[in-house]
């Protein structure tokens, strides 16, 4: 091999390190960017929490969590958000092992069971508002729908997001970018498991003794 073409494989080499490098303090920087996004949504639920918290026994003569709470029911939505976080830990598995299919697959079975959550949740909601109790009925109900309401739409978001990942990994593969944004809806989803045994202690749990 000449000079030059040790010189020009030795710039190529260079190059692709560089861009990889690059790459790489570029995805460090996005999840570290999203985890302060998370500790913002900290503070929305803190604060959705504490609200909950002072407003609690403000039923206005209506119900209290002890009338309308069906534990069955919220137990069989707490174990499907559970193990949705079981299955995508299993898909994070497969993209450290570069397997493309058992990502997709195990994404899919992420979102039907996240969607089945969704699913009860709005039941829950439709049939509360159905017997007379929407949040407009007392302080106690206005505090429940907001907090869990908007944990309802984040989970929204998040299955959102995991179509579009599907979409991404079978268009393009488990590129670089792919694989950071993996990495930040992972915690995006860990972090909303977190948040709902938070308010079904808090919520269902208490609300109901």
């Amino acid at each position: 091999m000449s000079t030059e073409s040790l010189t020009q494989h030795s710039f190529n080499h260079n190059n692709m390190a560089h861009a990889e490098h690059s790459h790489h303090d570029s995805g460090a920087t996005k999840i570290f960017g999203f985890w302060i996004y998370l500790m913002s949504d900290c503070i929305l639920f803190a604060t959705l929490f504490a609200t909950y918290a002072v407003l609690v026994n403000s039923t206005a003569g209506g119900p209290s969590g002890k009338d309308i709470f069906d534990l069955r029911f919220v137990l069989i939505e707490t174990f499907l958000l559970l193990f949705s976080s079981i299955t995508y830990g299993i898909a994070m598995l497969g993209m450290n092992k570069g397997s493309k299919g058992q990502v997709n697959l195990w994404l899919a079975l992420t979102f039907l069971l996240g969607l089945g959550f969704v699913a009860m949740e709005i039941f829950e909601f439709h049939e509360l508002i159905a017997e007379g109790y929407g949040p407009d009925r007392s302080a106690f109900l206005s505090s429940f729908f907001a907090l869990v309401a908007t944990h309802g739409i984040h989970v929204s978001v998040g299955l959102v997001w995991i179509i579009i990942m599907i979409i991404q990994i079978t268009k393009r593969g488990l590129s670089a970018t792919n694989q950071t944004r993996l990495m930040c809806l992972s915690l995006f989803w860990h972090f909303l498991d977190v948040v709902w045994i938070c308010v079904f202690t808090v919520v269902y749990l208490l609300g109901a003794m």
